[in-house]
């Protein structure tokens, strides 16, 4: 039960929790009939020990741990309910005192939601730019498509050129040695891709199949391998191989492979639409941000610190988890870009901040507007998702705990409220 609830600091208060002896005796039992036959006491059979006999041996308080163990968790979050606490991390728990008489005590210093005031939500101002396409902006279009569809074909004839695919072998040496790591046999390099040092694809080019030359580099100063930053290099490198993309002719032929539709003039017609569509869509998005930028800018809450951290953390087990599914892992990543986790991680603490103060801000006007989700918007939210990711609705609710979709979908009306309200002007 809840003994004391104080407030300590900001977003801060220490509960005093007290577990009375019936429970805890209880639990102790418990703890004796699951573990006691495990337990060596002389003149007994193993198992067989009475639980005064293997206190008396091994301690009053031989037991405690566990009993502990199995009652602190719900007795801690009774109290948190009890006294009306939004908790945004897990508290920190101390037992403080423990008796068979009195069972156990213990204090937990819980960090708490913010308390947020939205000041501006209503009646702003934006600017909505919708971009133009332009004639640019569709053959940018088509030749990605051509791109797609470009076959490769060995180079004869000429040097290697910037875009080729040149296959070398290369051995890299420092001060006359040779490095670990600077060694390669038919490697296929793009040339311009950047892959290599700066500078080392740039020698390639001009050079033809059966040159045998050096290319001269000095490594960068960040280098991941510490015993090469701003060392000069030189590689002895032959090109053994000239590969290029050849691109299809555009015409009604290249139309016809790569839509739906005969002739060159309705593919670029249908890229038209497309792309004043996303343009529509770009710009309402621009609006969007623009709005929240104004809202959260006019909000005033002093957050934890541990919500930012929190944040950080979830979006570096999101990339984490994206890298998995690629079959790298994080360390692995983090060896490839020479980083260290700590400057991994602080790249996502901006946009962490960001993001935590939108929810804040967005939560409070559900609040403020009463801002409710029906049962039917609720269950056809989970069937969309089902549909979407091809599962068992059952399954999608197992993943999606029901409150926090809740507070999405009301969030989401909450967005819908604010543009609604806003003043948009069209450029």
């Amino acid at each position: 039960m809840l003994v004391s609830n104080q407030k300590t600091d900001t977003n801060r208060h220490e509960l005093e929790i007290k577990v009375d002896a019936d429970r805890f005796e209880a639990a102790v039992e418990q703890a004796y009939r699951k573990n006691g036959k495990k337990m060596n006491v002389p003149g007994f059979r193993k198992g067989k020990a009475p639980r005064k006999m293997i206190e008396k041996l091994y301690g009053e308080g031989v037991f405690y741990e566990d009993a502990i163990n199995a009652l602190y968790n719900d007795a801690l979050f009774e109290a948190v309910d009890e006294a009306g606490l939004e908790l945004v991390t897990r508290p920190e728990v101390e037992i403080t005192a423990v008796s068979h008489d009195d069972g156990f005590t213990m204090k937990a210093v819980c960090t708490v939601r913010p308390e947020v005031t939205v000041k501006k939500y209503k009646g702003i101002e934006a600017t909505k730019t919708v971009k133009a396409v332009t004639d640019e902006d569709i053959e940018n279009e088509l030749h990605r498509l051509q791109e797609r569809g470009a076959r490769t074909i060995t180079v004869e004839g000429r040097a290697a050129e910037t875009g080729d695919q040149a296959k070398i072998d290369f051995e890299g040496f420092v001060d006359g040695e040779a490095f670990e790591g600077g060694k390669g046999e038919g490697f296929d390099l793009t040339l311009g891709s950047n892959t290599f040092i700066p500078g080392f694809e740039d020698q390639v080019v001009g050079h033809s199949v059966g040159d045998t030359f050096d290319v001269n580099v000095t490594f960068p100063e960040d280098y991941h391998a510490e015993e090469l930053k701003g060392k000069e290099a030189v590689f002895h490198v032959t090109l053994h191989e000239l590969k290029a993309r050849e691109l299809p002719e555009l015409d009604d032929e290249f139309a016809k492979d790569v839509s739906e539709f005969d002739t060159l003039e309705e593919l670029k017609a249908d890229l038209q639409k497309k792309m004043a569509e996303e343009n529509e869509k770009s710009a309402e998005t621009e609006v969007e941000n623009r709005l929240i930028d104004v809202i959260i800018e006019n909000m005033e809450a002093e957050i934890p610190d541990v919500m930012y951290e929190n944040r950080v953390d979830e979006e570096v087990r999101n990339f984490d988890m994206r890298l998995q599914q690629q079959g790298m892992s994080l360390d692995l990543y983090l060896q490839y870009t020479g980083m260290e986790m700590d400057s991994f991680q602080k790249q996502f603490r901006e946009p962490a901040e960001k993001q935590v103060k939108i929810r804040l801000a967005l939560e409070e006007i559900v609040k403020l507007e009463k801002i409710e989700v029906s049962e039917e918007e609720l269950n056809a939210e989970y069937a969309k998702l089902a549909e979407q990711y091809k599962m068992d609705e059952k399954q999608v609710r197992s993943l999606i705990p029901e409150d926090s979709f809740k507070m999405d979908l009301a969030v989401n009306k909450a967005i819908d409220l604010v543009k609604a309200e806003a003043k948009i002007k069209n450029a």
